[in-house]
């Protein structure tokens, strides 16, 4: 008896971890809205970002923006490489699935997101910062968004392509 509740125990795990790898939504509740990004639990009343700014804001909106000249100029060199399909600094990561396991940005189906790295200089590793594009083809998605602190929160970037 013992080994067939561990068993199933296990069969049940790997079917979450499976599920969650692959963006299936288990509960079936595809009409739910998004998890809001959480608000960053630093102390500072002094915003370190335009997404934490953009967080702490009175009239912020379920979905902040951030325009894309509020944003570090490494972020305007990734955009710019996307509009013009790379080369990118990272091409094993960037241009690749982002399945937004966190369910920070609104719900879709799993091929719908990629990322990006911003680089961070005097970093030398990828970071924290990324652009996240969704829909339409990867030289022009339909939507553009920004994190600085690695999926945690994100702003929608609503200039990324007036300058194309």
């Amino acid at each position: 008896m013992d080994n067939r509740r561990l068993l199933g125990t296990v069969a049940g795990a790997a079917l979450v971890l499976g599920a969650a790898w692959f963006g299936v939504d288990l509960a079936g509740d595809s009409t739910a809205p998004s998890t809001p990004p959480r608000e960053s639990a630093q102390s500072s009343t002094a915003p370190r970002s335009p997404t934490e700014s953009a967080a702490r804001s009175p009239s912020a909106t379920r979905e902040r923006t951030c325009p894309l000249d509020t944003l570090p100029e490494q972020a305007e060199l990734v955009v710019a490489d996307i509009l013009a399909g790379g080369p990118f600094d990272h091409p094993e990561h960037d241009g690749k699935h982002f399945g937004n396991y966190e369910r920070r940005l609104p719900r879709e189906n799993n091929s719908y997101y990629r990322e990006y790295t911003v680089e961070t200089p005097g970093l030398r590793h990828r970071g924290e910062r990324r652009i996240i594009t969704g829909g339409g083809t990867d030289r022009d998605p339909d939507v553009w968004y920004y994190t600085d602190d690695h999926y945690d929160s994100f702003c929608l970037i609503p200039d990324a392509e007036e300058n194309r």
